[in-house]
């Protein structure tokens, strides 16, 4: 996009990365913030463009690891050059991350990086045209509907659509096709998915028969509930860490889930370890994925999404934002403990 703005604008283009800046020898950094501004300066009217610009940009510390660390001198210096002292016309700065979650305050004010352009995952009609745009080079069977495709591929980036057809290309050349089959974009999805096939992962005929009735569980339930998103597939070949899997896609994209496809989903998600204790009476660990799924739904449920009608619509456990947490793993629990146990008593309701 960066780029796309400088060609269109006929300016020079200045491209450099967060993690450029920073070294282990004082100073460094924010002399190289000097340098690169000092040198689109003299090539106004320029772009510079910051890649994962949280790298430099992230949050800084209350002096917590020493408040003069190299990486946020790099950041002063970078502030200081955005909207210092000092004239800056004729360079616009832009950047790209993955987390602005963690970027310093400071660097989202008005008159730094106060407008933002969100590129979120594409819709059915953005996958449709970047499917065109990879299928344009190869030889797609005339039966093959690149629409059909990006339905089944909800949630798939541009890179993982691109790695899609490249995969399908692979695998009809290795059985001296001419075209890409309907077949072979399956399963591409099915390797992009849960990864290459694994043919050498013997497994007992037992195995099978348990693996068989488990997927069977999911797609069961799945079929019968009214709020759960139609079977797609069902296979019981292995693939990457998966002995199987059942596959459910929406009719059409969704980007509100209600608490009635929640309770199916979960439903679902147990239908596997069910079908084993009904038919064997001896639950495996094959659940183990399927167990932590749904207890990360109800949780979220219970918590966040204020579904519990015990507990009401109100949000248990807020983030610490320490920064050397990485915002992820900092959890407070701003709850008393008699809470705590009506919240993993509605949980487990779910």
């Amino acid at each position: 996009m960066a780029k796309a703005v400088a060609g269109e604008s006929n300016v020079p283009f200045f491209s450099i990365s967060g993690s450029d800046f920073v070294e282990m020898f004082v100073g460094v950094g924010a002399s190289r913030v000097r340098d690169l501004f000092k040198k689109a300066k003299e090539s106004s009217p320029a772009i510079i463009f910051i890649d994962e610009i949280d790298a430099v940009g992230r949050m800084r510390g209350a002096g917590l690891g020493g408040g003069h660390d190299e990486r946020e001198q790099t950041l002063n210096q970078l502030l200081v050059e955005m909207d210092g002292f000092e004239a800056n016309q004729g360079v616009i700065l832009m950047a790209a991350t993955n987390r602005p979650d963690v970027l310093d305050p400071a660097l989202l004010r008005p008159g730094r990086f106060d407008r933002q352009v969100i590129v979120d995952r594409p819709d059915l009609k953005g996958r449709t045209q970047i499917l065109k745009v990879h299928a344009a080079d190869k030889p797609i069977a005339k039966n093959v509907s690149l629409e059909t495709i990006a339905k089944q591929t909800p949630g798939f980036t541009g890179a993982d659509l691109a790695n899609l057809l490249n995969e399908a290309a692979l695998l009809a050349a290795r059985k001296s096709k001419k075209t890409i089959s309907n077949l072979d974009i399956e399963n591409s999805i099915d390797r992009v998915l849960a990864g290459p096939e694994k043919k050498s992962q013997i497994l007992t005929e037992e195995e099978k028969l348990i693996i068989a009735y488990h997927e069977t569980g999911h797609a069961l339930v799945g079929w019968a509930l009214p709020n759960a998103d139609p079977i797609h597939k069902v296979t019981i070949i292995p693939r990457g860490r998966a002995l199987g899997y059942t596959q459910a896609l929406p009719d059409s994209e969704k980007y509100l889930t209600s608490k009635a496809e929640l309770k199916d989903r979960l439903a679902m998600l147990m239908g596997g370890r069910v079908a084993e204790e009904l038919i064997f009476a001896d639950p495996t660990t094959g659940a183990s994925n399927d167990i932590e799924k749904a207890t990360e739904i109800a949780r979220r449920m219970v918590m966040e999404f204020g579904m519990s009608e015990k507990l009401g619509p109100m949000l248990y456990g807020k983030g610490t934002n320490e920064v050397f947490l990485g915002r992820d793993y900092g959890r407070q629990q701003d709850y008393s403990d008699e809470v705590a146990s009506q919240l993993m008593k509605r949980l487990r309701a779910f």
